[in-house]
């Protein structure tokens, strides 16, 4: 039976023109070895002059241009010394021309902006009766297909209505990137997932102590290349340490940035082609306080690696890899709370059926429980989780996909028990949402797809992403939703 989906006419599109300035080295270290001579070869007023033109084109495109310019030349300070020049002897003004050199505008979201999610924001303030503030985070697809995360703030009125604020006018990468410190033990237990050789490992981690800093692996990778006469396996299995600890980090954005502004551009190597369908969730902490996490899929050309991102002012995030023997697959979703004092995670771990996890450590998952296969025509090929889970009187609210004919994806909802969410209570016969003639059609036709929604007013407020293009709103009302559910 069908039930009524009130779609919204609230449209995101792409947009060019939100760019960011990021690091760029054209064709390597032999070409920057042939740029950086031109640049010092100009006179002190050839040089001052093109500065000039540079900011003076770019500097209101961007927040604070010349900080980034200095950062990108510190990244090339090596080669500068290599070359037989003396960095001290160098005007701020030639530093900062040989960092506009090797910096770059990219358009994070000039291809598609969709797979959205939806959290109460932390500030509540200032809202008028039945109102809720909320921060909605999408994919954001720029050239070459790559992906970031990136947020909108807007308030649910209290017929559920939705006003966005207007997005900044900059987009700001964060100002400050800290590395972690590894536990040892966590860190050969990836190693091994990842079906890295374990019996050439000890060259490298053989000589740090439990706890060690990204400084000391990379000092002890450099001491293993210098002293051993290394063929090509053992120098991928150091290739392998070090990706795996650049996908550790944590980000600080500047205070003065809206909330639209910030976008967590890929850092890491384990992310050089993109932060995929970041999934967030408000979590409630035992000593009743809220943190924000968000699953997501990092990809490289290596592989793919899930991780969590960890905030609670959306100022400062932590990123690390999610370990465990399933936690390698993507579409990841965490519960809002513990469940029988242990965390609890939607999974695809075979790519096709639901999963339950169960851990008594956030970071790690040893056991997965399947709890759902395809059983409509609509979801035949896959299924798989929208988001987290949602607390409701009657059971745990999961929004679901399916993939049917023509690889069509068509969204759907199942209830899980409370108490033993391995419990499927109900689910929809018929799919809550099918792409419309307008939803089918963008970068990958016939699909309508999210990563979380939320509950307001006893309605559930779906963000959905059209066609991996664009992205939209629709309200479900939850009375209908329930009475017209399948129970088993």
């Amino acid at each position: 039976m069908a039930i009524e989906v009130d779609r919204k006419d609230i449209r995101f599109y792409p947009d060019s023109k939100r760019v960011i300035a990021r690091y760029y080295m054209p064709g390597g270290d032999e070409r920057a070895r042939s740029i950086i001579p031109k640049i010092l070869s100009l006179s002190e007023e050839d040089t001052r002059f093109t500065l000039n033109r540079v900011l003076t084109n770019f500097s209101q495109r961007h927040r604070n241009i010349s900080r980034v310019f200095r950062k990108h030349y510190n990244n090339v300070l090596h080669l500068i010394k290599e070359l037989g020049f003396d960095p001290e002897s160098l005007s701020r003004e030639t530093q900062l021309l040989i960092g506009s050199y090797f910096t770059m505008e990219y358009s994070i979201e000039s291809a598609a902006f969709f797979n959205p999610s939806i959290v109460e924001d932390p500030d509540q303030t200032a809202l008028g009766d039945g109102e809720k503030r909320v921060i909605v985070s999408f994919r954001a697809t720029g050239e070459g297909h790559i992906s970031s995360i990136v947020f909108r703030s807007g308030v649910i009125g209290k017929n559920n209505g939705l006003k966005f604020d207007p997005p900044g006018d900059l987009v700001d990468i964060p100002e400050a990137v800290k590395r972690h410190i590894y536990d040892k033990k966590t860190f050969l237990d990836k190693l091994s997932e990842m079906s890295v050789q374990q019996e050439l490992i000890g060259m490298v981690m053989d000589r740090l102590d439990d706890k060690f800093t990204y400084g000391e692996l990379q000092s002890s990778i450099k001491e293993s290349m210098e002293k051993n006469n290394l063929d090509s396996t053992q120098k991928k299995v150091l290739k392998d340490c070090k990706w795996l600890a650049n996908s550790h980090y944590e980000i600080t954005f500047s205070l003065d940035t809206a909330l639209s502004e910030r976008v967590i551009y890929p850092i890491s190597e384990s992310e050089s082609n993109g932060i995929e369908d970041a999934r967030f969730v408000r979590f409630s902490d035992d000593d009743g306080s809220a943190t924000y996490y968000a699953t997501y899929t990092a990809f490289s050309n290596f592989t793919i690696l899930p991780k969590l991102i960890e905030t609670s002012d959306f100022y400062h995030f932590k990123v690390m890899p999610i370990n465990g023997e399933f936690a390698q697959n993507k579409g990841l979703a965490l519960f809002p709370r513990k469940i029988n004092n242990k965390y609890a995670m939607m999974s695809r771990v075979d790519g096709v059926n639901n999963y339950i996890m169960f851990s008594d450590d956030i970071h790690y998952w040893a056991d997965a429980v399947k709890i759902q296969e395809p059983t409509y025509p609509w979801q035949f090929i896959q299924i798989g989780n929208c988001g987290s889970p949602i607390e409701t009187e009657k059971g745990w609210l999961l929004l679901t996909h399916g993939v049917g004919p023509m690889r069509r994806y068509s969204l759907g909802a199942s209830l899980l028990d409370l108490e033993d969410p391995t419990k499927v209570l109900a689910q929809t016969g018929e799919p809550l949402m099918r792409p419309n003639d307008e939803e089918r059609e963008g970068y990958v036709p016939n699909v309508v797809y999210s990563c979380g929604a939320m509950i307001h007013n006893n309605e559930l407020i779906i963000p959905y992403a059209m066609a991996d293009y664009a992205s939209s709103f629709a309200t479900v009302s939850l009375d209908e939703l329930f009475a017209k559910m399948v129970y088993l």
